[in-house]
């Protein structure tokens, strides 16, 4: 499987409808704190509009919403991997993502033979504070070349300067939040992302 080099994470449809169109080819809905019925409605919402434009949706820890939705993606952390019914994610022919932040996790993630390994953070971040430090650029490489043939995602403090490193150094896709909805032009910022990772994006497999 390959997954663009630009991922795209935001928190709700609105920015699915905004910056979707513009090109972008992959990204994770990951909403919190919100009402049943209104994370169903924004991953619907999304769906539809993903599917006009061609554009991989992933849905972030609500799995069973995901499955009734018909999405094609679940991202789940390693605390939604304890409690999320893997058979039931996997019948219900969605494609799994795993966020991983040390050996262990890395090892946990790969025991249920995820689609997708995301590193995190390789970068400081002010998205969340996590009690992990910065990974670096040594650490992605080497994840890299444990998982294999299996996309590895790179988050946590990525901007524009720094998808040249992060893919160099084995990451097949870059994610990024801050650094676009925190802009002051967050379209014009996405298509500057979409240049920005189009060598990759023309790379053959």
């Amino acid at each position: 499987m390959r997954l663009d080099p630009f991922y795209l994470i935001v928190d709700s449809a609105h920015w699915v409808e905004r910056l979707v169109p513009i090109g972008v080819k992959l990204v994770q809905l990951r909403i919190k704190e919100r009402p049943d019925s209104e994370v169903r409605r924004d991953i619907r919402t999304s769906r539809t509009i993903c599917a006009r434009h061609g554009c991989q949706l992933v849905v972030n820890d609500h799995w069973r919403a995901a499955i009734d939705e018909g999405c094609d993606f679940v991202h789940l952390g390693q605390e939604d991997l304890e409690r999320a019914d893997l058979a039931a994610i996997r019948g219900g022919g969605l494609k799994l993502g795993i966020s991983t932040h040390d050996e262990a996790e890395l090892d946990r993630a790969l025991s249920v033979a995820p689609d997708y390994v995301a590193l995190g953070p390789v970068y400081p971040t002010v998205l969340k504070k996590m009690q992990w430090a910065p990974q670096g650029l040594v650490r992605l490489a080497a994840w890299k070349e444990k998982i294999g043939s299996t996309p590895l995602v790179a988050i946590g403090g990525l901007n524009l300067e720094r998808i040249d490193g992060v893919l160099t150094h084995g990451a097949d896709c870059a994610a990024v939040v801050t650094d676009i909805t925190r802009n002051q032009d967050p379209e014009d910022r996405t298509r500057h992302w979409i240049a920005a990772t189009s060598r990759w994006r023309m790379a053959p497999a």
